[in-house]
């Protein structure tokens, strides 16, 4: 069994920051793929970085620059630094892995979401 933790949403003003944490816990063989997604109220769930374990990372367009995704792959372990925050990111962000349980055994799961709100 893998489980995704999520940690560090919240309330935030505009142009504040937020942290957020995604840890992977049970029977891990290896972790590839971390990424974020959100999904506001009413809209598709949206990529938001991604970060292979080599420490590749990609982000969407409208976070560049503002948002910094990074990994500790020792603690299985994906943050998210949301800088400049704006009322737009308001969402819940959920983390995203794709972990192997063995090496023959590669799955995709998904964090329960954590809420960030952005006031204006």
């Amino acid at each position: 069994q893998v489980q995704l933790l999520e940690s560090g949403g919240g309330l935030v003003q505009s142009g504040g920051s937020l942290r957020l944490s995604c840890v992977a816990s049970g029977s891990i063989f290896s972790t590839y793929f971390m990424g974020w997604y959100r999904q506001a109220p009413g809209m598709q769930r949206e990529l938001v970085a991604t970060c292979t374990r080599g420490g590749s990372t990609n982000y969407a367009d409208n976070v560049k620059g503002r948002f910094t995704i990074s990994r500790d792959n020792a603690k299985n372990t994906v943050y998210l630094q949301m800088n400049s925050l704006k009322p737009e990111d308001t969402a819940v962000y959920y983390c995203n892995a794709v972990i192997g349980r063995a090496a023959w055994d590669t799955r995709d799961y998904w964090g329960q979401g954590t809420q960030v709100t952005v006031s204006s």
